[in-house]
């Protein structure tokens, strides 16, 4: 089974400082869904992982996030994809939980519902928290630009092996030519010793 894990805010949609709050602000990066689509069509799971501390801070309360995900799912489905699975964590920074990135709790969850090793499995996101926390458990972090990707390049500190794109479709970009790429390489390889 191939997965990836997305972050939400600031790779999917658009990311806002005073938090997203209500379906309506909820607005699709664009070409995130369509690569979301592609992801589906070449055999990926789509799962999100994503800090939503504005529950415990009173921002929006849990019907509403559920809201703002139900709105997420449907668009996803409009542009011919499909978000397999939604893992949030709904704690402040202050309430020290294990499931808030860039702790791993979540990451684990996710390995042990869908009963798989995240050895490997990209995951992407804009902040150096979503890279750490994917990073512990052996997947493959990806840094995007959108968002806050721009000041996480800035201020450094990456784990080792991040690799970093403009968008979420710049990703899906590489992750779908990279198989493509090393079949490519497989064939010219072959066909270079039945010359010799």
């Amino acid at each position: 089974m191939k997965l990836i894990i997305l972050d939400r805010d600031g790779v999917i949609n658009f990311d806002s400082d005073d938090y997203i709050k209500s379906p309506r602000e909820w607005v699709p990066i664009p070409g995130s869904l369509e690569a979301i689509a592609r992801l589906k069509q070449a055999g990926y799971r789509v799962v999100v992982s994503t800090n939503q501390s504005g529950v415990a801070r009173g921002k929006f309360d849990m019907m509403t996030l559920n809201a703002i995900h139900q709105k997420m799912h449907q668009s996803a489905q409009k542009a011919g994809g499909e978000i397999d699975a939604i893992f949030f964590c709904p704690h402040a920074a202050m309430d020290d939980c294990d499931c808030r990135k860039p702790k791993a709790g979540m990451l684990h969850t996710i390995a042990h519902r869908l009963n798989v090793s995240l050895k490997g499995v990209p995951t992407v996101g804009d902040s150096l928290r979503d890279l750490q926390a994917g990073f512990v458990v052996g997947c493959t972090p990806y840094l995007v630009r959108t968002g806050k990707g721009e000041k996480t390049i800035e201020k450094g500190g990456l784990p080792p092996g991040t690799l970093t794109f403009d968008n979420l479709a710049a990703v899906v970009d590489h992750l779908l030519l990279a198989p493509a790429a090393a079949q490519g390489d497989a064939i010219a390889s072959k066909d270079s010793k039945k010359k010799q």
